[in-house]
């Protein structure tokens, strides 16, 4: 996980539509970085679903929210549409992203090594630092947190 006070990495990704989003194209907003593992499990719809319900929160606060896993934009449409999410969605295949913001890494499942995203959710100050970061994600609680942090 970054360290807070540090620049956020700048990137450049696809979303459920195809348009690209760079991070420099938020400077002067309040950005909800959020990594999640895999689209359509449990967990990770969950955590979608309650940033899709709280986006006019987010927007009342100045925020604004983009996820990132490694599915693919394709994948990304089915989430997008099967749970009526409104907020891009990115998609990061090579994991250049995931690795740049420290989020991949061994897990251990039912005693099962293996490599992978840790849900991680960061908060992108206005000028482009890393204000608020958390690696202990509660799926069901992570918007309500962030929107929490955001005062």
């Amino acid at each position: 996980m970054l360290s807070i006070g540090t620049k956020a990495p700048n990137f450049t990704l696809p979303d459920q539509n195809g348009e690209l989003h760079t991070l420099e194209d938020y400077r002067g907003k309040k950005v909800i970085l959020y990594f999640y593992p895999k689209d359509n499990t449990p967990g990770c719809s969950k955590q979608a679903c309650g940033y899709s319900e709280n986006l006019p929160h987010f927007t009342e606060k100045g925020a604004v929210v983009l996820g990132i896993s490694k599915d693919s934009v394709a994948s990304h449409k089915k989430f997008e549409e099967k749970y009526g999410l409104r907020f891009p969605i990115l998609s990061d295949p090579e994991r250049t992203v995931i690795e740049s913001y420290d989020v991949w890494h061994e897990k251990k499942n039912y005693g099962k090594v293996t490599m992978g995203v840790v849900r991680t959710t960061y908060l992108i100050d206005e000028d482009g630092m890393i204000a608020a970061a958390n690696d202990k994600v509660k799926t069901a609680d992570d918007a309500e947190k962030m929107l929490g942090i955001l005062g």
